[in-house]
This record gives structure tokens, sequence and C-alpha cells, in this order.
């Protein structure tokens, strides 16, 4: 099989982690083709985007300081993950070529003391590039003759949406295949930076957190792969999040949509839009656990087994949002009033989680991020408070439950096993929300009555039995 094997950030953060993954990417390479797909190392994107608001506000020292952590952790690594003294010289050059570009970069931003979407984007790059530089020459230590190689380099062609760039498909396809086609006919493996492309300009471009898996799926569209594996440090999707409830149960198969769903409601292993080049092409993904590949972990397929498909697969969740509900007579009957609050909150760059509106017209309770819900409330009461709306009320700390599973469809009381269930825990449902798909029934409670509202419904559609 051509097998693309998507590898997160925890399944390489320690030499002996690399040396892992680097004999599990051999082992396979015996049966099959490998194309591996690599993350930052744990906690280095989190770093170089602290840099950036370092940077942005003046504070150079600390600046200074983080990019000097960074530097020391990828030497620490490259001198112990490579056993051959020629390899890990090899491999210092290249690192030290890299670090230097970092160092330049980091240089310039901080004289100038701004920080652009576009060199933002070049800098947060650099966790992609220095990782894919200690698995290449930790197989090359192996005997396996491999190459690193960013998103730029492989071919991946992207708008210039700095931050959240989106692949330009056709011409994508076109580069990526002949790229690794032609490097796979000369048995050299492609060991690919996730998370990042690069616009028509050659411009470094990323695809947003998360964004690696986005990449493991643009690639395996591109080479037509038979399968897409998503390694991380958790054996697959689960009904819900084992801190929350200690049965939960691993998930063995979902639908392309279900996960989808799961990955916007705060399903941390998969990128929301990652499953979108694989749909068409009909390409199965599993999620697995790098460090127990006994385990078979996530099937994710268009045609999921017919005893899979259970009225409700997951209990999900997103924490600590913000509940902004909005008032006004003068809203009632009038044409485009939604329209208005979502522009108003568009332009100020806040993103709507979730929307209801009473059937009075009269409120529409809007779910917002935590971090977006001053700047939210500002922009309602400063553009339209005493105007189209009359009143702003707030509630800070709330979360989204949504039940998830394709086999609701069409089920008559759902809804009525749902709130019987949470009302028994004493919990209050705030506001609800249903599409029209069925696919998923969301609600949102204070987030103190969060982990009983979970546990509640993972017991009543008996999820453990899973």
């Amino acid at each position: 099989m051509k097998l693309i094997l998507k590898f997160g950030g925890t399944s390489i953060s320690s030499p002996s982690n690399i040396r892992h993954v680097a004999s599990l990417i051999k082992s396979l390479s015996k049966e099959h083709k490998i194309i591996p797909v690599f993350s930052a190392i744990s906690g280095i994107t989190d770093d170089l985007i602290r840099i950036t608001n370092l940077i942005q506000n003046r504070n150079k020292d600390p600046a200074s300081s983080l990019a000097k952590k960074i530097v020391k952790i990828h030497l620490d690594i490259s001198n112990q993950c490579v056993k051959n003294p020629k390899i890990r010289k090899d491999l210092a050059n290249k690192m030290k070529t890299d670090l230097g570009e970092l160092e330049e970069l980091l240089h310039g931003m901080l004289l100038l003391g701004e920080v652009t979407p576009r060199s933002s984007d070049y800098l947060i790059s650099f966790g992609e590039r220095l990782s894919i530089n200690l698995i290449a020459y930790a197989l090359i230590d192996m005997g396996i003759k491999a190459v690193p190689l960013t998103g730029k380099d492989i071919g991946i062609v992207t708008d210039s949406n700095f931050g959240e760039a989106k692949p330009l498909m056709d011409t994508t396809r076109l580069h990526v295949s002949h790229t690794i086609e032609s490097l796979l006919q000369k048995k050299i493996m492609p060991v690919i930076g996730g998370f990042t492309g690069a616009d028509q300009h050659g411009n470094i471009t990323t695809f947003g957190r998360g964004g690696s898996d986005y990449t493991a799926t643009i690639v395996a569209s591109s080479i037509k792969a038979n399968e897409v594996w998503l390694m991380s440090d958790v054996d697959g999707l689960m009904t819900t999040d084992p801190k929350i409830v200690k049965n939960a149960k691993l998930i063995k198969e979902v639908s392309y949509v279900e996960a989808m769903e799961m990955a916007l409601f705060g399903a941390k292993h998969i990128h929301p839009r990652a499953l979108e080049p694989l749909v068409t092409k009909k390409i199965p993904l599993r999620i697995r656990n790098t460090f127990n590949i006994k385990n078979a972990g996530t099937l994710v397929t268009g045609t999921p087994q017919a005893d899979t498909q259970k009225t409700v697969k997951c209990v999900s969740t997103i924490r600590h949002t913000g509940l902004i509900d909005v008032r006004g007579g003068s809203m009632v009957g009038a044409p485009g009033t939604a329209a208005t609050i979502f522009s108003v909150l568009a332009k100020a760059g806040v993103n709507v989680m979730m929307i209801s509106q009473s059937p009075s017209e009269s409120s529409i309770s809007i779910i917002v991020k935590k971090n977006d819900l001053d700047k939210a409330v500002n922009t309602l009461e400063m553009n339209l408070l005493g105007n189209l709306i009359k009143k702003v009320d707030v509630t800070i700390d709330v979360s989204i439950i949504a039940l998830i599973g394709s086999g609701m469809r069409g089920i008559v009381g759902v809804a009525s096993k749902v709130f019987t269930a949470v009302a028994k825990r004493g919990v209050n449902v705030i506001m609800i929300a249903q599409g029209s798909s069925e696919l998923n029934l969301a609600f949102v409670v204070n987030d103190v009555d969060c982990n009983a509202a979970v546990q509640a419904l993972h017991d009543e559609f008996e999820l453990a039995k899973t």
C-alpha cells in the first residue's frame, strides 16, 4: 500500500521517541510505500507564536531567550537521535543552516519591532522545518534513503490568506504527485513537514493549528494513497473525553461526516478541514497510537459497517466559551437583522461558533470563544446598541455539549432522552441548536455543570458498551 503516516508533536518529543518512530517507519516500509508527514516537536509551535506576541509588545529580551530555548532543544535532540558520527555531523550542519536562518529572521523582526501575517507564518513554519531534519537523519542512520522536505518543497500551493491558508488543489496535485512519485521511483523516502505551503509568490503560508493533518490528506489525495494514518499519543477517537468519564471507550469506525463533526466539536486529534481532500477520492483514514501500534485505532471511511451505526457515537464538548444574548423589539420582522449582527462581528474578527434565535425574532443567542468575548460585546455595543438592539446579556463561562451520530437521523425521542437525562442531574440547559441533518444535537450549559451532563449522557446512551 501507499501509506501516508502523519506523526504529531508528542510522537517526536525526545531522542528515544524519534528513534522509535524511525524504526516503526523502517519496519512498515518493508511491506508498504511510506510517506511520513510530521508536526513540530510538542510545544515548539506554541513557543514560536509566543515569540511573535512578545515582538509585537516590544518585549525583546523574553523573545530572544525563548528563541535560545528553541535552538537548544533542537541541538540537544540532534546530538542524541543519530548514532553514526558522520551522519550526526551532516545533521548538525543542516540544523546549523536552518537555525541560522531562523536567528536572522528573528533579528530582523526584533529590529523592526513588528510582526506581519507573512513574517509570522514564515517564523512559525520553522517548527516543522527543524523536526523533519531530525527524523530524516534518524532514518538515514537506520539505512533508509530519506530527504527532509517542507510543504513548499513538495509543491503545496495555497492562497495568500496567511495563518489560515487554503490549498489550490488542482495546481497542488500536479506539483505534489510529480515531486513525490519521482522520489519514490528513486527509492528515496520524502520526510514531509506538515502545516505549511507557499502562495503563488513563494511566500510561506500555514494552515492554522493542527494543519499537519491537512498536509497529510492533501498529499494522500495528490498521490492517490491507499490510506492515511494519523499517529499521536491516543488510541483513536473516544466516546467522550476520558478525563471526564473514566469508562470512555474507543470508537472503532465512523463516517467522514461524523468525524468532521467530532473535529469541529473538540476532537483535537483531527483538523476539521483535513477530511475534505479524502472524501472525493474515498481514501480511508485511521487514527492510531504511535506507542500502541497493535491497536487498530479508529477507522474513518465513507461507508462504515452497518453494526457501527449507533444512534449516538460520542458526546463531545467545547469548554470555557462565552454566551451573548442580544435582544430588542426592533429586531422583530426586520429583514437582515442577523446579517447585520454577524457582519459587524466578522469585521471585528470574531468567529461565531453557534447560534440560536427565538421564533419571536426578539432575541438571538451567540456562542463565541472566551478570548473573543470582550471584543464581541464591545463591537455589538458600539455599533448596534440603542439602534437595532436594546440589550446585550453575557454569560461568561459556558460549555457546548454535542451528541454526534448519524444513527440519530429520523429516530423519535432522542432529544427527550437527552434532556431528561441531564435534568435528572439538576443541569440547566441554557441554549439548544440542532442542524437539519440530525447528525448533531448541541446544547449549552454552565461550565460547572459540564462534567455531570457528559457523564449523564454517556450513561444514558450506554456508550461504555461500544
